[in-house]
């Protein structure tokens, strides 16, 4: 047995602590575990199927071409049917054998991969590939069994080498780095592939080849996949930085060169640890162990803040590099029990548990303090991996608990009736379109695994390691035999010495005899955690003057007001997609004293944006809670500026949606008498939002959602309106007003189109599935952090309003920006004049969206509690600039 496993039942029997759970009470949790995976997997074969993946909100497949582009995100669907081959042993152990052998049969009659679409190597090699060999070990040992699969004859394997062929050549590279992306039937080379243009690649995405590639090698007998996945791990080894031993995040896979030099355990990284480690489990080379070992002591050393893991710069690793953390970094603490390093583990997962506790799900980012930094969650597996590893470890049933506390908030918050759904925001509880394939590959796993008992299992897993997508390979791989031409890892005489490594897993002499030893590694970052999310200190003016014209009192169809800007140098600039760009050119001002008061007006222009977005709140939810939906489906909502604050309602508003006549709201109501005790759906645009809310009131409407006229807009992509006034005041309107975009609206009158009677929640956030209570613990907000101050009046300033009427106008940056940040990512600031009917409620950039899990699912939210007043705009920016990029290296990494 490796020692690695023996360890790993040797601390489960001594770290038991804590009150057991009762059997019952296990076998309980079990069978909710596979209900709910019936629920996901029935609902992808019924709606989605032979579609890559299942849109649970939609009840639809998700095809490549058919829906919206979301990006690189996208880069995983190869219309191979991507879910069910990355659930086949999944099937296996949750003893769905029948289910198994069914799947098997169609994805040998229905999958092709030959098809001409560019795909993710690393998304095809961890879930496709990685989903056949898992699928060929399960078929074969059932088939050893006797009973099932007697018709097998490595068809899966067979595939699976087919599909590796078809990797092969993006690694045809200098380094033997491979190309991000690949061609499934023209490769790399020549304009039908529509790649191979690509200069950069990230660590993850190179160094997380080798356990599908070498059990790949070992299963045909073909040594090319192992040596080219050991010729990518050997050039990163090289790379690394030799003061801290630390990789960076991406890498030019010609040169070698770091792109991006920040260095971390999460995203970008992440699986390029976990495989040099498991290559060692899995093939024996004593080499991958002493490279793991030597990269671990410096992760210790300079990233390891326990209970906090936080990016560091390779070259000065005493740098921090950034001041949040993301949820990718939750499998460590798993990583960590297979190492043998229980404490970190303990006290990293514990933070992690209480953050989950906090916002129900891992947001995608938070920050050291433990507020949001990134509001969404794809449903990621990597919490509960190290809950399972954990509780394998420790035995301790703290983990157990913490294992319900994932199911109950999957089912309460996520489950639908399609399926479950990834979170929006977990915020507000809001949810997007999608259930992504790890969410079967991965999380139905190791929850079976957390409460099953050895029993319930139709093999032993310890002859089995996982792959980063919770594959199953059989650990007999590595005395499988092999050609001897595939190299054998060497390193220099130093590097060989045993002073580097530790060759016994590090705590064995510490096996902690004291069973409360966990719980007291755990109160005090209990305590952290509670007693975070501190309120953020309020804005102060700068005190620098006023300008003749006040940004609040800005109204963009004034002719005095525009006149008043051009005198100060500020420009109003219409742009073709409806939006307007303030510009301001102090050379442009009619004096001295003008030009002053032209770069005064921006400043304010942008604190007025700041100071709104920090007294603004969260988006909000409509959960639809009538027959069939039941609170199941929470829709992402825009607040408003005037009307019932939805935040100090404790119940909401509930009532039944009807359509108002006419739909514009912007006349009287003609169905007044349908309207009447209802929340009407009224249609963007033609008048301001405070004159449709007027309209309805009248109606005697007992709350009002505005759906955006704009076909095809969603909140995946494009930011939150909040809805303002128009210009006088709104004291007069006392119901509450909601936006939807055109997507989410649509979904809501599909509903009612087809059930007639649609019961709805307006809420500031979505209540208990089925439960109509105020939830009592308040999550930690975020806000966003804006740059205020200029140098000089020298420079050209610009700002962003958006202006609506039927359509927004917004603003983005100039090319006349100020020079120090020319280079940088240029965040505008959207700010929302008085008359406007609305406004973005977060700061955009003038770049390509993040993607989604490598795209428009992950927008970036600059969320933060900086005192924008303390940093300069170079600074601010440089920050934007950063995240945003490590947001697009997130999508990268594990989608």
């Amino acid at each position: 047995m490796p020692p690695v496993l023996f360890l790993l039942m040797l601390l489960g029997v001594l770290f038991n602590s804590g009150e057991a759970m009762s059997q019952e009470e296990k076998h309980k949790l079990r069978n909710q575990v596979v209900e709910m995976f019936d629920h996901a997997y029935q609902n992808y074969m019924d709606h989605a199927y032979p579609a890559d993946e299942l849109m649970p909100l939609t009840c639809r497949g998700r095809v490549r071409g058919l829906e919206p582009s979301r990006g690189d995100v996208d880069d995983a669907l190869g219309k191979f049917s991507l879910t069910l081959i990355d659930t086949l042993d999944t099937l296996v152990l949750l003893n769905k054998t029948t289910e198994f052998e069914a799947a098997v049969r169609r994805v040998l009659s229905d999958v092709r991969l030959d098809n001409d679409i560019v795909v993710s190597v690393f998304e095809t090699n961890i879930r496709v590939l990685g989903g056949l060999l898992g699928g060929h070990s399960m078929a074969v040992m059932l088939k050893e069994g006797g009973q099932h699969m007697q018709w097998y004859q490595d068809e899966l394997l067979h595939m699976a080498k087919d599909l590796g062929l078809r990797l092969l050549p993006a690694f045809n590279t200098s380094s033997g780095l491979p190309y991000p992306r690949v061609n499934l039937k023209y490769g790399v080379r020549g304009p039908e592939t529509r790649t191979g243009t690509e200069t950069d690649t990230c660590t993850a995405c190179a160094g997380t080849i080798i356990l599908e590639f070498a059990a790949l090698s070992r299963f045909t007998g073909d040594p090319v996949f192992e040596a080219h996945a050991r010729r990518a791990l050997d050039f990163l080894w090289e790379k690394r930085q030799r003061n801290s031993n630390l990789v960076g995040t991406t890498i030019n896979i010609h040169s070698g060169e770091w792109v991006r030099r920040d260095s971390g355990v999460g995203a970008g990284i992440d699986s390029y640890y976990e495989y040099l480690l498991k290559a060692y489990v899995l093939l024996g080379d004593d080499q991958f162990l002493q490279r793991f070992n030597i990269h671990y002591a410096s992760i210790m050393k300079y990233i390891s803040q326990p209970p906090l893991l936080l990016d560091v710069h390779i070259h000065k690793p005493l740098l921090p590099a950034r001041t949040w953390m993301d949820s990718l970094l939750a499998f460590f603490p798993g990583l960590q029990v297979l190492k043998g390093d229980i404490r970190p583990a303990i006290e990293t997962h514990e933070m992690l548990y209480q953050v989950t506790k906090k916002h129900n799900f891992l947001p995608e980012a938070f920050t050291t303090d433990f507020r949001v930094h990134w509001a969404q969650h794809p449903l990621r597996p990597e919490f509960a991996e190290s809950t399972y590893f954990l509780y394998k470890a420790t035995g301790d049933p703290y983990y157990l608990e913490a294992g319900r506390t994932i199911l109950d908030n999957l089912n309460r918050f996520a489950r639908v009736p399609c399926g479950f759904a990834a979170m929006k925001d977990v915020r507000t509880g809001s949810h997007e379109d999608r259930m992504d394939s790890f969410f079967l590959a991965e999380m139905f796993k190791y929850l079976f695994l957390l409460f099953a008992d050895v029993e319930d299992l139709p093999f032993d897993i310890e002859d089995y390691i996982f792959t980063t997508e919770a594959h199953l390979l059989p650990l007999s791989l590595s005395t499988a035999p092999h050609s001897s031409s595939v190299p054998l890892n060497r390193t220099s005489e130093e590097e060989l010495d045993d002073s580097n490594f530790d060759w016994t897993c590090p705590n064995t002499r510490l096996l902690f005899p004291d069973p409360a030893f966990p719980r007291n590694l755990r109160e005090p970052i209990r305590s952290v955690v509670d007693k975070s999310c501190p309120r953020p200190a309020p804005y102060r003016e700068p005190g620098m003057g006023r300008p003749p014209l006040r940004a609040q009192d800005f109204m963009a169809n004034n002719p005095e007001h525009l006149e008043l800007l051009r005198r100060m140098g500020v420009s109003l600039i219409h742009l073709k997609d409806g939006r307007v760009q303030l510009v301001q050119h102090a050379t442009q001002a009619v004096s001295a004293v003008a030009a002053e008061d032209g770069v005064r007006f921006m400043q304010e222009m942008m604190e007025l944006s700041s100071q709104q977005q920090k007294e603004q709140l969260p988006p909000r939810a409509i959960q639809i809670v009538s027959h069939p939906f039941f609170g199941r489906v929470v829709l992402t909502a825009g607040p408003a500026q005037f009307g019932t604050d939805l935040s100090k309602s404790s119940t909401g508003v509930r009532g039944f949606v009807t359509v108002a006549e006419p739909y514009s709201g912007c006349t009287e109501i003609t169905n007044a008498d349908y309207v009447q005790g209802h929340i009407a759906l009224l249609q963007r645009g033609q008048c301001m939002f405070a004159e449709k809310a007027r309209h309805i009131q009248k109606a005697g409407a007992i709350g009002c959602i505005v759906i955006d006229d704009n076909e095809g807009s969603s909140s995946d992509t494009a930011p939150l309106f909040q809805m303002a006034g128009d210009g006088r005041s709104t004291d007069d309107i006392t119901m509450p007003l909601l936006f939807l975009f055109h997507k989410e609206g649509n979904i809501l009158l599909e509903a009612l189109k087809e059930y007639r009677e649609v019961e709805v929640l307006l809420s500031d956030k979505a209540r208990d599935r089925g439960v109509d209570i105020q939830e009592t613990e308040e999550d930690c907000l975020t806000e966003a952090t804006t740059p205020t101050s200029f140098a000089s009046t020298d420079q050209s300033l610009m700002s962003t309003v958006e202006l609506d009427e039927s359509a927004p106008e917004e603003v983005l940056p100039s090319q006349e920006e100020v020079s120090s940040v020319e280079e940088d990512t240029r965040p505008t600031e959207e700010v929302s004049p008085p008359e406007g009917e609305a406004y973005p409620t977060e700061a955009e950039t003038d770049m390509a969206q993040p993607k989604e899990e490598k795209d428009s699912e992950w927008r970036e939210e600059p969320e933060g509690d900086t005192d924008s007043s303390s940093q300069s705009v170079d600074e601010l920016l440089a920050d934007w600039r950063d995240d945003l990029e490590a947001f697009q290296q997130m999508e990268k990494d594990e989608l």
